[in-house]
């Protein structure tokens, strides 16, 4: 069956994965990105959501069965505050009456392994309430050093807060009470131009080196199978999950959890 997917941050790594997957199985994608897709908006603005959603309305003649939001920046900026959680939250919720109109509508985030590192509670606290201009106004207390991998505290909240936000929100009434199945997907170490930064020093590439299964990273077409699982119409049952595909750090690292 020929579905119709909306795809953001379509242009490179994991997102155009995902496209040349689903289209490869033969389903309608919308692309959306900076540039070099379908629709090129600035998804860190409400104005660049607003335009998305007038075009993604007007190309898909106001339905969709999926949307796959994946755009993102690991930049120390407020951008990436706007991009990461607003950009993706937004995109989901503008688009959700479009999904409604679907038989089998699907809606997946792509979060990060880097949700479970440490994370700056302020921040974290202003974007899981939703006040996107305060939180932006963060960017500058929290500054830009980073980690050995290349993480900083605004990426890792940004992240998490992601995470969060689709297990809070995945059983309510307008997700799983519209049929609207609501997932997310955590990356461990991928090979992509947004985390080349981490192969580039000692630290990091040791640190890769230590993942559990198939070292020292993972490529953008086994996070787009996981997306287009969740995304199908055969996933009629599995909602609020956050799936690592992450070589086995989540579980080695947390092993006591459940």
């Amino acid at each position: 069956m020929t579905r119709r997917y909306v795809v953001t941050g379509a242009a490179s790594g994991i997102g155009r994965a995902s496209v040349e997957r689903l289209r490869g199985q033969g389903h309608r994608v919308i692309t959306v990105d900076i540039t070099s897709a379908d629709i090129n908006v600035d998804l860190s603005a409400s104005e660049g959501r607003d335009e998305m959603t007038q075009a993604v309305t007007a190309l898909c003649d106001g339905q969709v069965d999926a949307v796959v939001a994946v755009a993102g920046t690991t930049a120390p900026t407020a951008k990436t505050v706007g991009v990461n959680f607003f950009g993706a939250v937004r995109t989901l919720e503008l688009l959700r009456p479009l999904l409604a109109k679907s038989d089998a509508p699907r809606a997946a985030v792509v979060s990060s392994l880097a949700a479970l590192q440490p994370v700056d509670e302020k921040l974290l606290e202003l974007l899981l309430a939703g006040d996107e201009a305060a939180a932006k106004l963060e960017v500058d207390r929290i500054g830009d050093a980073v980690d050995a991998t290349g993480n900083n505290p605004m990426y890792t909240s940004t992240k998490r807060a992601l995470s969060l936000w689709v297990r809070k929100n995945a059983s309510a009434p307008e997700w799983a009470g519209s049929r609207i199945a609501l997932n997310a997907v955590s990356p461990g170490v991928i090979r992509t131009p947004m985390t080349d930064h981490g192969f580039s020093s000692e630290a990091g590439r040791e640190i890769f080196s230590g993942i559990p299964l198939n070292a020292p990273a993972g490529n953008p077409e086994v996070v787009a199978a996981a997306l287009d699982f969740l995304t199908s119409a055969e996933n009629s049952f599995t909602t609020g999950q956050v799936l690592y595909v992450d070589g086995g750090i989540e579980s080695a690292s947390r092993s006591d959890e459940f």
